[in-house]
């Protein structure tokens, strides 16, 4: 795609005011120079500094701030919790070694003295030149790999390791980063300060640093003022440069919690309480658009509602310590982890859906990715809720919030089995081994939906607590842009691509230019039906609706999921089924037999009105398809299943998946008039479905003995 036309489909994705808005800030951009660190102190404080040697002390003797680390509260986790201590200790060594790794990349050498603009692993080194004129979306490099070397999201774990040990290099390497930093990155200039989210995230790393670091005899009256300017540098951007309309997504939640955690910790900055102000004024606000009322993500990807979810919990704690939070606050992060704990239950694998960068809004653990479980535990400690208790693990990240805010966990209640967030478009439907999820929400959020994924209608299986047809990832972001065009797009998500075409207009690798539109016609939790269409395939010459029809009723041996797609003329249809790297699959007589270990564990049969052939692909390099990616920039190998059909429309398709090794046999499928019927034999057992598409919801699966 050209830099013309993803302008053009930017502009179509904005209404005339916020036209205006980016037409100013293109200017203020055009305009903006690198300034020197003493300009941005006359700005920040005025010709006279402060005395910063008074500064130190109020630091550290906590003067007016609230703490979470401290060297007392370090004490005790180490007592508590000994082996997680040890492992924050062993990952700040790792650091002192000058290896650091982000996302599926490989471990990265810095060297002894590190240079914050070369990337080493493409060996890019970016420009020093005024942030505003450098465009990363045409670079070399990858930008998300220097974003996050220069968030400094490691200085929390060295401030840790010294709080732990007491041993003074462990801080003298926070001091030591810090200073080069400052040295290297003017304010302005260099990717590092491309954007207010950056700027608002590496505060939140340095200003929680600084505080555990507080005691240690590095840091001297001379430093804090540095840093100081930087966090208040950092803090103005943060408002100054807010992500507002098509933008204002997790991007707005990580500025404005880096303006309120500086604004909070550092209150001796002159604007301190004029940003505390706003930042929380609108922190409330838009916790209530991104966190919807049945607690799904608004983004529709569940690593950036576990992102934003624990942005906000840093801010609750820091203002539960000192001031009385916002309820609106608390009660976003509570049923955030209502909805989560409804999708993994007890033992079910992690969600996935949307986009993940395994972004941390604060790393205070050595885990290389957030877990939804891991999530959980961080924000029943900051807000208890009883469904998080049950599901949640504890984290060293978690014990610091606990300790802090003397929370203790409450009662946990037995999970629910299934659920449906009308709000968010998702249904959960269990029953004894198997966990099955039908995505029937929006492609995003707002005009762009920047973070979803082009897969409405997806239905994936869980088995024993493992996935068995899933979501196959996010791949890449800029490392690898096909690889990122196909795993957001219909083709390798478990629904229905018609005519090879995606269900929504991608108009750049972060933005939708048309979005699928989903209608649920019916959600019956007691009889394991979902009924839903979506318009994605209107805007064809010859439109289109798919609609879809799940059934996996409670006690069943099979879930049972039955395509149409109605309109004119003739059209080929895809049924996508991908599979968790662990499994093998076999073309059968029927369709396919999935294998763990050797051992059967799903088979899937397919039939249509007209002839239908299987497909598969594994691996392949060509097509990027039958991949499998757990970390963003890494993937591996897997089966990419289902069947094909072309004809004239109405065009009726069904799968049967079957829980155990036995296949459905002589599976067929009729349509007349209103009408879907389709039968097949299950071991001594006849089946039959039967669909009313005339009524919603009106699908009844019966059997009977052979």
């Amino acid at each position: 795609m050209s830099r013309l036309t993803w302008y053009v489909h930017r502009l179509r994705a904005m209404d005339a005011q916020e036209m205006l808005w980016r037409a100013g800030r293109l200017r203020q951009r055009l305009a903006a120079r690198p300034v020197s660190w003493d300009a941005t102190a006359d700005a920040l404080f005025g010709r006279t500094r402060p005395e910063w040697d008074a500064l130190l002390r109020d630091l550290r003797a906590n003067a007016g701030r609230p703490v979470l680390l401290d060297q007392a509260r370090a004490a005790r986790i180490a007592d508590e919790q000994p082996e997680a201590a040890a492992a924050v200790i062993a990952a700040a060594e790792r650091v002192l070694t000058g290896k650091l790794a982000f996302f599926g990349y490989p471990p990265a050498g810095l060297g002894p003295i590190i240079d914050w603009n070369r990337d080493p692993l493409s060996e890019t080194r970016w420009p020093s030149v005024s942030s505003e004129r450098i465009d990363h979306r045409t670079a070399d490099g990858d930008p998300k790999w220097i974003w996050e070397l220069n968030r400094l999201q490691h200085l929390p774990l060295l401030a840790q390791a010294w709080l732990f040990t007491g041993e003074e290099r462990f801080a003298d390497a926070v001091f030591e980063h810090l200073d080069s930093w400052i040295e290297q990155q003017p304010p302005g200039a260099g990717i590092a300060w491309r954007g207010a989210f950056e700027c608002g995230i590496r505060a939140i790393s340095v200003g929680f640093a600084l505080q555990g670091v507080r005691d240690a005899p590095g840091l001297t009256p001379e430093r804090y003022g540095a840093y100081l300017t930087m966090l208040g540098e950092s803090a103005r951007r943060c408002w100054v440069e807010r992500s507002l309309y098509s933008s204002a997504n997790n991007h707005l939640i990580g500025e404005l919690t880096g303006l309120a955690v500086v604004a909070i910790l550092f209150p001796e900055l002159p604007a301190a309480a004029t940003w505390q102000r706003d930042a929380l004024a609108l922190l409330t606000e838009h916790a209530d658009r991104q966190l919807l009322p049945d607690g799904a993500g608004a983004e529709q990807a569940i690593a950036y509602q576990l992102f934003t979810v624990e942005l906000l919990a840093l801010v609750y704690t820091l203002l539960a310590l000192k001031y009385e939070p916002p309820q609106r606050l608390g009660a976003a992060i509570a049923r955030s982890s209502r909805f989560l704990a409804l999708l993994v239950g007890d033992s079910d694998p992690q969600p996935r859906y949307g986009d993940d960068d395994g972004g941390f809004a604060l790393r205070l653990g050595p885990e290389h990715y957030r877990t939804v479980r891991d999530h959980l535990g961080i924000a029943d400690a900051v807000v208890p809720e009883p469904a998080a208790t049950r599901a949640g693990t504890p984290t060293i990240a978690a014990a610091w919030f606990r300790d802090a805010l003397g929370s203790a966990a409450v009662a946990a209640p037995e999970p629910a089995a299934d659920g449906y967030a009308p709000d968010g478009g998702l249904v959960v439907l269990r029953s004894g081994r198997r966990r099955v999820l039908m995505d029937i929400g929006a492609l995003g959020y707002l005009s762009i939906a920047a973070h979803g994924h082009a897969d409405a209608l997806s239905v994936t299986v869980a088995l024993d607590g493992a996935d068995v047809i899933g979501d196959p990832g996010t791949a890449s972001y800029y490392g690898h842009p096909a690889r990122r065009t196909v795993h957001r797009g219909t083709r390798a998500h478990a629904t229905v691509t018609v005519d090879d075409l995606d269900q929504s207009v991608m108009g750049g690798p972060f933005m939708w230019s048309e979005h699928a539109r989903v209608r649920v016609r019916a959600v019956d939790l007691v009889r394991g039906v979902v009924d839903a269409e979506h318009d994605g395939y209107r805007r064809l010459e010859e439109p289109i609706t798919h609609r879809r029809w799940l059934l996996a009723p409670p006690g069943a041996r099979e879930v049972v999921v039955v395509d149409l797609l109605s309109g004119t003329g003739i059209h080929s249809a895809r049924v996508s089924w991908p599979l968790h790297p662990a499994l093998t699959a076999a073309p059968a007589e029927y369709g396919h037999l999935l294998s763990r270990g050797g051992e059967p564990v799903l088979t899937l049969a397919y039939a249509a009105i007209v002839p239908v052939g299987t497909e598969q692909v594994h691996g392949d390099e060509g097509t990027d398809l039958g991949w499998w990616s757990e970390l963003l920039e890494s993937r591996e190998p897997s089966w990419l299943i289902g069947a094909h059909c072309t004809g004239l429309t109405p065009l009726a398709i069904i799968t049967v998946l079957t829980l155990d090794p036995e296949p459905s046999r002589g599976l067929r499928i009729t349509h007349a008039g209103t009408e879907i019927r389709a039968h097949w034999e299950s071991g001594e057992t006849a089946r039959e479905l039967v669909i009313d598409t005339g009524r919603d919801g009106a699908a009844e699966l019966s059997t009977r003995d052979r």
